[in-house]
């Protein structure tokens, strides 16, 4: 019966199995277009390992519904635990504490050579306004790994400022000017190794999210910041003291307007 169906749909060369059915065509031009034109080609059973078992996938890569349980079960039961948290180790999270320590303190320091050079008996605006400055993107940065902090899961603990042990900067054979100026490019050097270190503590973590917040979010300026303070150093011990400091000064006001 199998060979009355075969002959009357006019089919030739399909194979079942091993066994290919051959019915002769009376006319050429009476075969099917799609097997004239070698679309429809015999399928044969192939003897390849590897073929036949690539023909058991399913295709599913992803289960979310079954893998998710494993996930599912290590979110807390009470909102009184962070959510959002994991991956995170309690190291990387006393880091980002120390580090937003570091850039509050950074920013007092710079607010303590704002008030300088804002006094009447100094009259520097621009130096006061560079360190104003500097001062805002100290705490801005501090703020902003608070922000990090809470999206992680940590938790934010402030620790003390320190009280800045200088308030007068002028010094008799450099200037007020360049020993600021000095003490600032110390505190960008400084800075950066504590970001350095929070990098490798991330490192040694294997935090990557962490890592790539830092690369991205901090070191890429502060080498910038640094390069800029250094410039500001050398230019200083360019013009010495007096009248070199004023227009340096001026300078400053240039670029802040």
């Amino acid at each position: 019966m199998l060979l009355k169906a075969l002959r009357s749909s006019s089919l030739s060369g399909v194979v079942f199995a091993d066994h290919t059915v051959s019915v002769p065509y009376p006319n050429v031009s009476a075969r099917p277009a799609a097997l004239s034109y070698g679309l429809c080609r015999p399928i044969r059973a192939s003897a390849d390992p590897d073929v036949a078992q690539s023909s058991a996938l399913t295709g599913i890569v992803f289960r979310p519904f079954v893998e998710v349980q494993e996930q599912l079960v290590q979110v807390p039961p009470s909102s009184s635990q962070s959510l959002a948290r994991q991956r995170y180790s309690a190291a990387c999270e006393a880091a980002i504490n120390e580090q937003i320590n570091v850039e509050y303190n950074a920013s007092y320091a710079y607010h303590t050579l704002f008030a300088y050079f804002d006094r009447d008996n100094v009259a520097l605006p621009g130096l006061a306004h560079f360190f104003k400055s500097s001062s805002d993107e100290e705490r801005e940065h501090a703020e902003k790994l608070m922000k990090y902090q809470n999206t992680r899961g940590g938790r934010v603990q402030l620790q003390s400022i320190v009280m800045p042990t200088l308030t007068e900067f002028d010094d008799p054979e450099k200037g007020d000017a360049l020993s600021a100026m000095e003490l600032a490019l110390a505190l960008e050097r400084l800075v950066n190794e504590k970001l350095l270190k929070l990098h490798k503590t991330a490192s040694d973590e294997n935090d990557p999210q962490l890592t790539d917040f830092i690369e991205s979010e901090f070191l890429s300026q502060q080498v910038e910041d640094i390069k800029k303070v250094a410039s500001y150093v050398s230019q200083l011990r360019r013009v010495g003291k007096g009248h070199g400091v004023y227009h340096f000064d001026l300078q400053l006001q240039g670029e802040a307007a």
